[in-house]
């Protein structure tokens, strides 16, 4: 069987489809001196041979594995510190793998959970796990979202129980959504001195207060522990981010408050917390 015609040397193009890639991608290795530029034809075209695809085809596998143009031309040359590129690359190849995985791990329990709760960590959503549908609020869920932000997993997952005693207690959740009317109310048209305030504040207080006994009651403190103990697998794994302060991201994050709702935010922490007005960061309600 006769063998198809062999050229001794290609045109750029027909070089760039056998090495799948591009005319400009070789015309910019001749420029940077990654790719001698060969001689050219009397039609005063490049033409490769043999020796200039093997070093194409070598660039185009080192480019591919994700190794700088700059570290392949210093591997062509036998220099040294390529070895230590490579190891650089083979931590930020590890660390893009590790990112991949926490991305399926998040979409995977999203899926399972079939709401954004999915979304928040397994801390949270698996505290959450075994409310009936429906009973989360969007808002809820909004809230949780801006806590593990600011306060990290265990500080969203220790505010779960506060959705999870108003998911069960129509009572509770009733007087919640009483107050946060009445808290919608202290807009711009009310001073800061007003003395709903202080009632308000006192209200809010006597629900906390409640909410947090019935928290205790309901034995949520005592399963929190349990789903601690499970997840100290998962401890420090966040470790190395740069993370910012809970005070710095509470100050980043906006709330349309008047002056009066500033108040009386501020008048809810010292009722709750009388003993903490030496400037530590309240909790979270």
């Amino acid at each position: 069987m006769p063998l198809p015609a062999i050229p001794r040397r290609v045109k750029i193009g027909y070089a760039a489809a056998f090495a799948r890639t591009t005319p400009r991608a070789i015309r910019h290795y001749h420029a940077i001196g990654l790719l001698a530029e060969p001689e050219r034809g009397s039609d005063d075209r490049r033409r490769y041979g043999y020796d200039d695809m093997i070093r194409l085809l070598w660039i185009r596998k080192m480019a591919d594995a994700g190794i700088s143009l700059d570290d392949i031309r210093a591997g062509f040359e036998g220099a040294t510190g390529i070895e230590r590129s490579l190891a650089l690359l083979e931590e930020s190849l590890a660390a893009k793998a590790a990112a991949i995985e926490a991305q399926r791990a998040a979409v995977h329990r999203l899926r399972e959970v079939g709401s954004p709760l999915g979304l928040l960590s397994p801390l949270v959503s698996g505290r959450l796990h075994d409310l009936p549908p429906g009973a989360l609020r969007p808002a809820d869920l909004d809230t949780l979202l801006v806590t593990e932000r600011v306060f990290g997993p265990l500080g969203a997952a220790v505010q779960a129980g506060r959705f999870i005693v108003l998911a069960t207690h129509p009572e509770l959740r009733a007087e919640e959504d009483r107050l946060a009317e009445a808290e919608t109310a202290l807009d711009d048209t009310v001073s800061p001195d007003d003395p709903r305030i202080e009632d308000l504040a006192a209200q809010r207080c006597a629900h906390e207060t409640a909410l947090a006994a019935t928290i205790d009651s309901s034995g949520l403190d005592e399963a929190l522990d349990v789903l601690l103990d499970q997840e100290d697998e998962h401890a420090g794994e966040e470790e190395g981010e740069a993370r910012t302060s809970a005070m710095e991201a509470i100050g980043r994050m906006p709330y349309d408050f008047s002056p009066a709702r500033v108040r009386y935010e501020e008048r809810v922490i010292e009722l709750l917390h009388p003993a903490d007005q030496d400037g530590d960061t309240p909790r979270t309600r």
